[in-house]
């Protein structure tokens, strides 16, 4: 509860001036989220929702279960991949990058969001997720199009990668055999806000993100079907 007044109250110390071109610095280094809700999980919000009833069986998630737990349907494990030791929750310790250190058809599911773009051999990873899935098993995967650095993932192990839904295609229909499905969201609105900092909060109207322009492609969120 505190929370959302402290963005709250932050948002009204802050305004935004949407006709303020000539800022230099945005509004937030944070995507937003000390303001609100950043527009990137915004769009992993409505992926994951629209696609809850993939989300079932044993299903694991990277770091944390928190969207497993929130959009899963009918789960029964709750699984967590770490690329090293020391995470409490984590039920698999592994490299995306090393399948000899993943468990083979494991899982039915794998929520990957905002993961790809940090891990230099993006092959091999997306190799390691499918690795993951047992046979007709699903990943559900979120990528940056356009984005600002995360500092935070710089400094500890990089930022590598931006991607569009052509670069998408190459990486993911060749390994995932049993069907990909690639959508892209955002528009110039949603794509100048994230760069800013903006959050959803501090939008006019939240409805202006819903609309997709191909050629701001400010998310891509992947479906991709490991054969049966």
């Amino acid at each position: 509860m505190i929370r959302p007044l402290l963005q709250k109250l932050l948002r009204a110390k802050t305004p935004v001036i949407f006709a303020d071109n000539q800022r230099t610095e945005p509004v937030s280094r944070q995507f937003g989220l000390e303001r609100g809700t950043p527009i990137d999980r915004y769009y992993i919000a409505r992926f994951l929702e629209q696609n809850q009833a993939l989300i079932r069986g044993r299903v694991l998630e990277v770091a944390a279960s928190e969207y497993s737990k929130r959009y899963g349907h009918q789960v029964e494990a709750y699984e967590v991949l770490h690329a090293t030791a020391g995470n409490a929750n984590a039920t698999i310790v592994g490299d995306l990058t090393d399948s000899t250190t993943l468990p083979a058809n494991r899982v039915d599911c794998f929520i990957c969001t905002q993961t790809f773009n940090f891990i230099f051999d993006i092959q091999k990873a997306v190799s390691g997720a499918h690795h993951l899935l047992k046979p007709g098993g699903v990943l559900l995967a979120t990528v940056a199009g356009i984005s600002q650095i995360s500092r935070y993932d710089m400094d500890r192990w990089g930022d590598y990668w931006r991607f569009t839904t052509a670069s998408v295609q190459k990486l993911f229909a060749p390994v995932f055999t049993g069907g990909v499905e690639i959508v892209s969201v955002g528009n110039v609105l949603a794509a100048t806000a994230f760069l800013q900092g903006l959050c959803v909060e501090d939008l006019p109207d939240a409805t202006l993100l819903q609309r997709s322009d191909p050629d701001y492609q400010m998310l891509i969120t992947i479906v991709a079907r490991k054969a049966g």
